[in-house]
């Protein structure tokens, strides 16, 4: 019996190295789709990724559309997202809660468009104050962004997903990843 096994190992160890090696690498078609463009098709969706910043200078001018504030990003999504925090609180722990909406105002490829998200953001801060709000530097953080059905236009016509963002405390900022479906 551990013959077996160990001629069974010794086989799929050789099918690994022969399938992994350099000499037959994969197809140019397949290369050259890959280094195109960072995004990639999953299930039928468009995977998106990027970097997004808090925008403190107002190079978007989140006070023009009414928003709290607003994320300029960067990436496979170029523009400014603008957020509008509906709700929060946060308890004695510094667990905090946030949810709202958002307007991407942006290009895709290159090609302008605009789309509405939901959100929810939850953190962990140094403390809470009284009226709910944060005190203190932020520990970790999170969101989730589905994008709101028959919101998108132009580039984003129909569009429907979901980002996702982790923020990065010692950079500043604020990594995104998603799927679009067209």
């Amino acid at each position: 019996m551990k013959n077996k096994i160990f001629a069974y190992l010794v086989l799929c160890c050789g099918l690994l190295m022969f399938g992994c090696g350099t000499e037959f690498p994969a197809s140019a078609d397949f290369a050259e789709d890959r280094l195109s463009s960072s995004s990639k098709k999953v299930n039928g969706a468009t995977q998106v990724d990027g970097i997004g910043y808090f925008d403190a200078a107002d190079d978007c001018g989140s006070g023009s559309q009414g928003a709290t504030f607003a994320v300029s990003m960067t990436g496979d999504l170029e523009g400014c997202l603008f957020v509008f925090v509906e709700e929060f609180k946060c308890n004695s722990s510094g667990a905090y809660y946030e949810k709202g909406s958002e307007l991407f105002v942006g290009t895709y490829k290159g090609e302008f468009g605009t789309f509405r998200t939901t959100y929810v953001f939850t953190a962990k801060y140094e403390g809470c104050a009284e009226d709910g709000s944060y005190l203190g530097l932020e520990i970790f953080g999170r969101c989730q962004h589905p994008i709101v059905k028959g919101s998108g236009d132009g580039v984003f016509t129909g569009v429907s997903g979901r980002l996702d963002m982790k923020d990065d405390i010692e950079e500043a900022n604020y990594p995104y990843r998603g799927h679009l479906k067209f």
